[in-house]
């Protein structure tokens, strides 16, 4: 897999520089208005160059040039203002962020800008620097474009959070992109395993000899047709000492989905190698707040596990019994990811942690909802609901709530078991999925469900210029670094 082939990046407190700023092959700078333009490099030439070309310096506006320099300096320029959302912020950096093969040295720059204006437009620009690091690739001769080192003028400080945010986003996306015949479950526990010696992390791997132990027999489900190594892996990251309740982390790790007996058409199949992009970001989220050493203990659940067909695939209409003592009705083969979350929730929850989030490319009715922009999210604390928004907001991964009333159990009632695993009509799905993960959640910790319906987009989202998104790390960083959000 790929590594983090990030750039060296130094934060220079001054915002003072020389004019030419020589020696630089790229100058990327977000300016408030034209008038900060005399303040940057080469300042007059662009204001000459955008009068002439009749460029319009609203927020979100991009122009790209070269400097009148031998070197044939790329010069890009963005404009934001206090309107600019940080979505919008993080667009417009990665519109100026583009950089040609071959370029070695970058210079970052927010002239003009003063306080958090300037801080935020550089962080937007360094976090879309970050997002270039290459992505595992099978095209011979691919030239990547990652400069060696970048500077960042009138930065406050070297921003740790936003390193680990970067190489946990990277990680997600990394794993999501390898095919099926690279990550299958035996190649994914080992990739874990690897990481979790590196990083310290004391990991135990729940085969399915001792799932069936534990009685998870939605899991086990899914995994007749005896994918090798499937399972559910458990990473705990414990600081030298606790401040706040654990968090637990629970990620749907399906390495490909065929949809069972049940099956996709190839429309709908292709892809599918990228249905584990919820454990990805679980264990991208869990790379992160290990770096910055958060002040409380995190478990990291990953459901790892194959929807394939065969002559002992599980079918519609038959009934299955959870860890917890649930017994489920099949509906649907090809709504695996809620039997695997199921019993991983469960689990989970035996621990007793204050806090929980799931992250799935769990329903085709999300997407449906909200397109790839978004994604949906819920919880079973409704007072969270603003902090939940908020933190998308700030983040630039956008989150929108769905509810979780409880007359729409009424779909999922059964009778021949204690609920039903899904309807057949569709209506409604990513809100009775979340209603049937919701039911193996135990001891009322706080719980927040993620519907990636974001975890790809075409053409990229804010500072990723990836189809994979790796949506998920940077949310889950920004709510739990809010003050103001507590479990």
């Amino acid at each position: 897999m790929t590594t983090f082939m990030a750039p060296r990046v130094r934060y220079k407190k001054t915002a003072s520089f020389a004019t030419g700023l020589s020696g630089y092959q790229h100058i990327a700078l977000i300016v408030g208005g034209p008038a900060d333009l005399a303040h940057a490099p080469f300042g007059a030439v662009l204001r000459k160059r955008m009068k002439a070309q009749a460029v319009t310096a609203k927020p979100g506006t991009s122009f790209l040039t070269e400097a009148p320099d031998e070197a044939g300096t790329a010069l890009a320029v963005g404009f934001a203002d206090e309107t600019l959302s940080p979505f919008a912020r993080l667009e417009l950096a990665r519109s100026l962020t583009r950089f040609r093969p071959g370029v070695a040295k970058v210079a970052l720059l927010a002239p003009g800008l003063e306080g958090r204006a300037q801080q935020e437009a550089l962080r937007a620009l360094v976090r879309s620097v970050y997002a270039q690091a290459p992505l595992p690739s099978w095209q011979a001769g691919r030239a990547h474009a990652v400069p060696a080192s970048v500077d960042v003028y009138g930065a406050d400080n070297d921003d740790a959070a936003l390193r680990a945010s970067a190489l946990g986003n990277h990680l997600a996306r990394a794993l999501s992109v390898l095919p099926g015949n690279e990550l299958g479950p035996a190649q994914y526990v080992k990739r874990v395993r690897k990481l979790a010696t590196e990083n310290g992390w004391r990991l135990r791997f729940l085969d399915e000899k001792r799932l069936a132990a534990l009685g998870a027999g939605a899991f086990l489900a899914v995994t007749r047709t005896r994918a090798v190594g499937s399972g559910i892996v458990h990473l705990r990251y414990t600081p030298r000492k606790a401040s706040k309740p654990p968090v637990a982390l629970v990620g749907k790790g399906i390495c490909f989905d065929t949809g069972g007996v049940n099956l996709k058409p190839a429309r709908h199949m292709y892809g599918m190698h990228e249905d584990m992009a919820g454990s990805a970001v679980a264990l991208g989220t869990l790379s992160a707040l290990a770096r910055l050493r958060v002040p409380f203990r995190v478990d990291c659940y990953l459901a790892i596990a194959e929807n394939a067909i065969g002559p002992s695939s599980y079918r519609p209409n038959e009934v299955v019994r959870a860890a917890d003592g649930t017994t489920i009705e099949v509906v649907h083969t090809d709504a695996e990811g809620r039997m695997v979350l199921a019993d991983t929730l469960v689990l989970a929850s035996r621990e007793r942690p204050g806090l929980i989030i799931d992250y799935a490319t769990l329903t085709g009715a999300c997407v449906y909802a909200l397109g790839t922009r978004m994604t949906g999210v819920f919880t079973n604390r409704p007072a969270l609901i603003p902090h939940l928004i908020e933190a998308g907001r700030a983040s630039g991964e956008r989150v929108w709530p769905f509810p979780l009333e409880d007359d729409y159990s009424a779909d999922l009632k059964s009778d021949i078991a204690d609920i039903k695993q899904c309807t057949l009509e569709g209506e409604a799905d990513h809100i009775l999925a979340a209603l049937f993960l919701k039911r193996f959640i135990a001891h009322d910790p706080t719980w927040i469900h993620l519907d990636l319906s974001a975890a790809r987009h075409k053409g990229g989202l804010g500072a990723i210029a990836t189809d994979i998104t790796g949506f998920g790390v940077d949310f889950t960083l920004a709510l739990l670094a809010d003050p103001a959000f507590t479990w």
